[in-house]
């Protein structure tokens, strides 16, 4: 396993949108955008359900523990460049927070 300073975990269960087929792309997606960027540490990993179906498929960026709404590939690449890249949350696509209720 690569070093890694974050986390990244996905949901591609039958509920996360209305048709898997969009989770499994997206969660597909985010490999290939974390390893077009090599100075990344960055470790992804795919979940079955995070039980909240809310609005989803959900990302969830870790050590943070940001919980974000990721509908599409450009709320993904958002969150690819912005937070993953620079440090920087995508607040307007944030839904929870380790250790808070809903945002």
């Amino acid at each position: 396993m690569r070093t890694h300073t974050k986390h990244v975990l996905m949901c591609t269960g039958i509920r996360c949108s209305e048709n898997n087929s969009n989770a499994t792309t997206l969660f597909e997606q985010l490999g290939q955008k974390i390893d077009a960027r090599p100075h990344l540490k960055v470790k992804r990993t795919r979940s079955n359900c995070f039980a909240v179906c809310k609005n989803g498929p959900i990302v969830v960026v870790y050590p943070e523990g940001v919980w974000y709404s990721c509908k599409d590939e450009q709320v993904l690449e958002r969150i690819v460049s912005e937070h993953l890249e620079q440090d920087n949350e995508v607040s307007e696509h944030i839904f929870h927070r380790l250790g808070s209720g809903d945002v």
